[in-house]
């Protein structure tokens, strides 16, 4: 399958009435466990790279092993940059092959963010690239750094932001926070569910770790159609190493090598799983 765009993957996604997983990858590892899901679930796949993230994981050197997977996959996948913010790292990922970005301008003015978003929309057209934006402000931080207040996507908000860029797809906030959820999640349906009918275009839903099987399919029916995870993966690849080396005091590196394969592939299949897309290649659009 050829590498494509988070565009060709949401459209369809929206289409056909299924979500698509969005998923924080940091390691060669992380990024064999996630493909391999994929594959073995038949479903379409989003690989994406947080800015925040690069000081451990440097783009020059995650960024490559990312699009050669995806190009090798069996499945089609989209190479993604989340929630960047510096104009110099959205061109380093775009000129080395993503196929889509997300400029998160949700902490400035919306007239600001609006202006931001063009600019990085033209640059990503440049490339044939799609866009992502944000409207609203996610609770929580990318990296657990911050204790970033939340603040809920307004309808007329999100229909002004969209009327004037015209992104491929818009992140918003109905009460999802990043991170682990400090209480249980209330999310709003109702305001998802009028967004998506003010705008149209397929949402994303960030902070997709800890909701439940139910949550995400109640996201879904009322127009989520991208869900980033992150947190869900890296908490399991942390418990099956620390269960690993608990049990054999001499474990040799690539037993924990294929731990961590082994884990991500868990998380990544159970969403994937969660998010009904997955036959999607084999079986169509069902």
């Amino acid at each position: 399958m050829p590498l494509v765009t988070m565009k060709e993957i949401v459209a369809e996604a929206d289409r056909a009435g299924y979500g698509v997983g969005s998923f924080n990858v940091v390691s060669m590892q992380t990024i064999m466990g996630a493909i391999k899901a994929a594959e073995d679930t038949q479903s379409p796949i989003i690989l994406q790279a947080a800015e925040v993230r690069l000081k451990h994981s440097p783009l020059h050197l995650l960024g490559p092993m990312m699009i050669t997977a995806a190009q090798q996959a069996r499945v089609p996948v989209a190479v993604h940059l989340d929630h960047g913010s510096k104009l110099e790292t959205i061109k380093e990922a775009l000129s080395m092959g993503f196929t889509s970005v997300m400029y998160d301008g949700s902490h400035l003015p919306i007239e600001q963010n609006i202006k931001n978003t063009l600019a990085v929309m033209q640059l990503a057209k440049d490339y044939g690239a799609s866009t992502e934006g944000e409207i609203g402000r996610v609770g929580g931080s990318e990296d657990s750094s911050k204790d970033i207040e939340m603040v809920i996507t307004q309808v007329k908000d999100a229909r002004s932001f969209y009327q004037q860029t015209g992104v491929d797809a818009l992140a918003v906030a109905i009460g999802n926070v990043h991170g682990i959820y400090k209480n249980e999640p209330k999310l709003q349906f109702q305001r998802l569910e009028e967004i998506k009918k003010s705008v149209g275009i397929p949402l994303v839903l960030h902070g997709g770790s800890g909701l439940t099987c139910s949550d995400f399919r109640k996201c879904i029916q009322y127009g989520i159609k991208k869900i980033n995870v992150q947190t869900a993966t890296l908490t399991n690849v942390v418990k099956r190493v620390r269960s690993l080396l608990d049990l054999n005091k001499n474990v040799d590196y690539f037993t924990f090598h294929q731990c961590v394969i082994d884990a991500t592939y868990e998380s990544v299949r159970s969403h994937i799983e969660a998010f009904q897309s997955d036959n999607r290649i084999e079986a169509g659009v069902d």
